[in-house]
């Protein structure tokens, strides 16, 4: 491979990177085994792959996979060919990582592990779209780096909230609803927004707009989430019997 090819998969790379680094410096009081860690990464990618399973046999049975005529052909697009498959298959992989798991003994862990998951997914994707931009390449890394690596970091987030909540007995029979409805609603969302702006003709500035303030909250719930966590360890880390 050429310094070129080398030069355009760190771009492709850098945001994901960017963000487990930020996650793992929110979990540094106990950190999670590296080898856990980059068999998350390894799922994510794996997620991938299971995710096709599920949309290349949808798209081929409505014929829609290419149908951006309209805003509700968008929105079929963005839920039923993107979010539902794909968070599916990334909830799949993180039960796969999870299930018997004797580190998953703090809050936060859930959503570490979730987004491993989550940017294992979102790395592997984003080179696909780097790498397919030819030319354009650089513009694609800058546009996906802002904007759709961050938003499955924040999926990912989501998802691990409410995978937690779940696991430590936080009301599970309503979370567990949560655990998978959240991250597909955010995701649905962001791509029916994004997906729209292919097809309203006029509108793109507003939906721009609308995709940045969508994803800055995002970003302020996810926030919030991190920190609800971490305060229900530090709460549990002082009184372990109660």
């Amino acid at each position: 491979m050429s310094v070129y090819a080398y030069v355009i998969l760190a771009a492709a790379l850098l945001p994901a990177v960017v963000l487990m680094v930020i996650m793992l410096i929110r979990d540094k009081e106990r950190p999670e085994p590296p080898r856990l860690l980059l068999k998350g990464v390894l799922f994510g990618i794996l997620s991938v792959f299971v995710s096709l399973t599920i949309s290349t046999p949808l798209s081929a049975l409505t014929g829609t996979l290419d149908n951006y005529s309209t805003f509700f052909g968008a929105m079929w697009n963005a839920f039923a060919l993107a979010a539902i498959p794909e968070e599916c298959a990334k909830l799949f992989c993180l039960w796969l990582l999870l299930r018997k798991n004797p580190y998953f003994d703090e809050h936060l862990d859930g959503i570490v592990y979730a987004v491993c998951v989550g940017l294992g997914f979102a790395a592997f994707e984003n080179v696909m779209y780097v790498f397919q931009a030819g030319e354009d390449w650089a513009a694609t890394a800058l546009l996906r780096g802002v904007l759709s690596v961050p938003a499955h970091f924040f999926f990912a987030v989501l998802m691990g909230y409410y995978y937690s909540l779940v696991h430590f007995g936080h009301h599970p029979r309503r979370n567990a609803v949560w655990v998978l409805f959240a991250p597909i609603l955010a995701h649905g969302i962001f791509d029916t927004i994004a997906m729209s702006q292919e097809v309203s003709e006029g509108m793109e500035g507003l939906l721009a707009v609308a995709l940045l303030l969508f994803c800055n909250e995002l970003r302020k719930l996810c926030k919030r989430h991190i920190s609800d966590l971490q305060a229900a360890d530090d709460h549990y880390n002082r009184n372990p019997f109660q």
